[in-house]
């Protein structure tokens, strides 16, 4: 199991309390932006969490071997928004991220893009977001992950190779090496994309990585509604005979219905996903407790109240796959 912060999300409170709540409801592994800050702010998590539970998650960082909508920024000049403007982009914005005064916060945006569609002056564009390939090695050596997620998509093949090896001249020893890919916005079919998996496992495979194959559904929308988790198991479905040797993780989409949808087909099928990242679902079930701390200019972890309440969420939505083994 695993908790995807946010490839862009710089929001370092709010990740230090997430990656804390979530290690101690349960989770193996977190993921957030290869940044030092970020970073740096998962890891007081963590150890706030190992100190109280013993829990002791991987932390991987992800990073994309091309232009990526995790790897993007809201942006717009709140100077040129009429008076009279009824603001829907504050209302879809799930981080709490855009503000009358300030337009985009761009610490707290994660890239979702559900205010683009929304302005009604067009006004909204998005900003690129992402480590250079030139500065991944240097930054892997400082940062030290446990894991490593790449973006990647079809038609990509060599950008990959050389992600892979700068990834490779770090010598960073990472526990796993993750491979997100999806079909949404891509023209592909489910056979192409297993395909270019192939590709990716040669190329990891002949530095000797192991991978693990991320599914990404329906990229950052798992907190929308069972459509979206439909959309991530109908992904698993597709690929789960044809894709290269490797744990196939739900990712995308995925929320709290995730798993009784998943049930409905045992035991039609005795082959099971490997694993499950919740990204969305995960922040949208703190934000309100994660606003209310802001608000007491304190964090989760210094309010008990909260860290409990925050707890509780977290486990409604993780134990029930860790019963399920």
């Amino acid at each position: 199991m695993k908790l995807i912060c946010g490839a862009s999300n710089q929001d370092l409170a709010s990740i230090a309390d997430l990656c804390a709540v979530y290690a101690a409801a349960g989770v193996h592994c977190v993921d957030v932006a290869a940044d030092a800050a970020v970073v740096h702010a998962a890891r007081l998590g963590l150890h706030w969490a190992r100190q109280r539970t013993g829990s002791s998650p991987w932390l991987m960082v992800s990073v994309s071997d091309g232009s990526d909508v995790h790897f993007r920024k809201a942006v717009f000049d709140p100077e040129l928004c009429p008076s009279d403007c009824p603001r829907p982009c504050e209302r879809v914005c799930p981080a709490n991220a855009i503000t009358a005064d300030r337009g985009v916060e761009a610490s707290v945006c994660y890239g979702c893009g559900r205010c683009l569609p929304a302005c009604p002056q067009q006004l909204i564009h998005a900003q690129e977001h992402q480590v250079g390939l030139e500065g991944l090695s240097p930054l892997l050596q400082e940062l030290q992950p446990d894991a490593l997620e790449i973006h990647t998509a079809p038609e990509r093949g060599a950008a990959f190779e050389r992600t892979l090896q700068a990834v490779a001249a770090s010598r960073v020893p990472l526990q796993r090496l993750a491979v997100s890919c999806g079909l949404e916005g891509h023209g592909v079919t489910p056979a192409d994309l297993a395909r270019e998996l192939w590709t990716r496992h040669s190329a990891l495979r002949r530095l000797g990585m192991r991978p693990l194959w991320q599914l990404d559904g329906r990229p950052m929308s798992g907190d929308v509604g069972a459509g979206t988790a439909r959309a991530a198991l109908r992904l698993w479905q597709q690929l789960r005979t044809i894709a290269p040797p490797g744990p196939l993780q739900l990712a995308g989409g995925t929320n709290d219905v995730t798993l009784n949808l998943l049930q409905t087909l045992e035991p039609s099928t005795l082959v099971r996903p490997s694993g499950v990242a919740f990204g969305g679902m995960a922040r949208a079930l703190l934000q309100p407790l994660l606003h209310q701390a802001e608000m007491r200019q304190t964090t989760l972890r210094d309010w008990p109240t909260g860290w409990e309440e925050a707890v509780t969420l977290a486990r409604s939505l993780v134990t029930p796959w860790l019963q399920r083994g």
